[in-house]
């Protein structure tokens, strides 16, 4: 499978991709190479997988807990649930200062459903992967899809997506030009300017939510690689790299809900922004 550290390396961070092939036609790649010729419309079907179920798995979760809920002693589901729903609910009335009724349920949602994506990290890195490639069926497996930077900027385009609609909706489609084309600067000569200065401000907000998120979780997936491949080797070695996994892992209880919690609430103040009429 990898034979140097680089190839171990590269291994791990490779995903299980779908696509047509110039030479082949449609296939689920066997080599990198292979994957990359495939281009931009190939599938990483590991990312899909695992976002879809820890997508059922939040949708589950708090359909139960709807399902159970009573107005006497709450259980341990209902209470976590309604913590989650309180906690969101606080931080959009403090965030959001316009009226839509979608902006607390899509916040809960992107919240929740980034923390779970993120929870993946703190699994073994190997022990999923390991256990797909031994049926024999694939050669690539990777199960953290917000370390996919195709999973974090479909969420961010989302947003973004939102953020147009919204200003469209609200302002009207000559207010909205009419705000970018004068602010900072209300005068029309320097209009070339402002459209330059908040279109790429416009821009850069899908850009940076999707490369904040993919940058943190990226980076912890290849810290958990190193330290596996370093303590890889002999049983005393093992045994010292499943305690640093634990401690990069006990690292991770503040950096994955950190995570969630910064694109949820740059969620909530870009649409905030474009609820705002002047």
């Amino acid at each position: 499978m990898a034979d140097t550290p680089v190839e171990y390396i590269q291994h791990h961070l490779s995903n299980l991709t779908f696509g047509k092939h110039p030479e082949h036609g449609w296939m689920l790649a066997e080599k990198s190479s292979q994957a990359a010729e495939m281009g931009f419309w190939a599938i990483h079907v590991d990312t899909m997988l695992w976002s879809i179920l820890m997508g059922v798995l939040f949708l589950a979760v708090f359909k139960k807990a709807a399902n159970v809920a009573t107005s006497g002693v709450p259980g341990g589901l209902q209470n976590f649930v309604e913590m989650c729903f309180e906690f969101v609910e606080n931080m959009v009335k403090q965030t959001f200062h316009g009226r839509n009724p979608i902006i607390a349920p899509l916040a809960l949602t992107i919240f929740v459903w980034i923390f779970l994506m993120n929870s993946l990290k703190w699994l073994p890195v190997d022990w999923i992967p390991e256990l797909a490639m031994a049926t024999g069926l694939v050669n690539y497996f990777k199960i953290v899809p917000t370390a996919d930077p195709n999973a974090t900027f479909g969420l961010s385009l989302g947003v973004f997506f939102l953020i147009i609609f919204y200003s469209i909706k609200v302002k009207g489609g000559l207010g909205f030009v009419k705000e970018l084309s004068f602010t900072p600067f209300n005068h029309w000569l320097f209009i070339p300017f402002n459209l330059f200065l908040e279109v790429l401000g416009l821009l850069t907000k899908p850009v940076t939510l999707a490369l904040r998120l993919f940058g943190n979780m990226y980076a912890g997936e290849v810290v958990f690689i190193l330290i596996a491949l370093t303590f890889g080797a002999g049983w005393v070695m093992a045994i010292l790299g499943v305690g640093m996994q634990w401690v990069w892992a006990v690292f991770h209880l503040l950096v994955i809900p950190l995570q969630a919690f910064i694109f949820m609430v740059l969620t909530i103040v870009y649409l905030s922004a474009a609820h705002e009429d002047h």
